[in-house]
C-alpha cells in the first residue's frame, strides 16, 4: 500500500463536506447573543466561549488527524505553521500567517485577514470587553492540549473592535511527556 503524504489545507477544505456560511456565521452569532443574554457579564461570556472552544478542540483534534495526514511535527514552531496553513484552512476556510516569535520559539501570534465568524457582526458598546470570536481560542488550546502541548491562547487584534486584523497570540507554557497507561514489557 502506498505511504499517503500530508495534504494540503486547501485539498481538504475542497473535499470536506461543508455547511451554507451563512448559517454557520449566523448560528454562532445567536449563541453569542443567547450567552450574553443569560450571562449579562462579558467576561463570564468570554470565559464560557473559551471554555466552548475547548470541549471543540478536544474532539477536533481526532478529525484533524484522520484527514489531514500531517506527519507529527518536531517543535512548536511547525506546530504552529501546520495550525496556520492546514488546520484554519481545513475548518474556517481561511489561512492565518504565524508572525512575532520570541527568542524560546515558545510564543508567536496567530494573524488572520478574514475570519467567517465575524461576518454581519457589530459590536454595541455595552459589549466592548467582548471577544466575539473567543471560540477560537479555546479550540486551538484544546487541540494543542490533546497532542501535548499545554497553552496560554489570548486575543491581541480584533477587527471588530478596529484593528487592520485579527491576532491570537499563543504561547506554549508546557510541553507534556506523553503517557502510557500500562507497561507492555512483562
Amino acid at each position: 500500500m502506498p505511504v499517503v503524504g500530508p495534504r494540503s489545507g486547501d485539498a481538504i477544505f475542497a473535499s470536506a463536506e461543508r455547511v451554507n456560511a451563512e448559517l454557520f456565521t449566523l448560528t454562532y452569532g445567536a449563541i453569542v447573543r443567547q450567552l450574553l443574554t443569560d450571562l449579562e457579564e462579558v467576561d463570564q461570556v468570554n470565559k464560557q466561549l473559551d471554555q466552548m472552544g475547548y470541549n471543540i478542540g478536544i474532539r477536533l483534534i481526532d478529525e484533524f488527524l484522520a484527514k489531514s495526514n500531517v506527519n507529527r511535527c518536531v517543535d512548536f514552531k511547525e506546530t504552529a505553521e501546520v495550525i496556520a496553513k492546514v488546520g484554519f484552512k481545513m475548518f474556517l476556510g481561511v489561512t492565518a500567517t504565524v508572525t512575532n516569535w520570541d527568542q524560546d520559539g515558545t510564543t508567536c501570534s496567530l494573524v488572520l485577514e478574514d475570519n467567517p465568524l465575524v461576518d454581519f457582526v457589530e459590536l454595541p458598546d455595552t459589549c466592548q470587553g467582548l471577544h466575539y470570536c473567543n471560540v477560537l481560542s479555546g479550540v486551538l488550546r484544546g487541540a494543542l492540549e490533546m497532542v501535548s502541548m499545554k497553552t496560554e491562547v489570548t486575543w491581541i487584534k480584533d477587527m471588530l473592535r478596529g484593528d487592520d486584523c485579527y491576532e491570537l497570540q499563543v504561547k506554549l507554557l508546557k510541553q507534556v511527556p506523553e503517557e502510557y497507561p500500562y507497561k507492555d514489557d512483562e
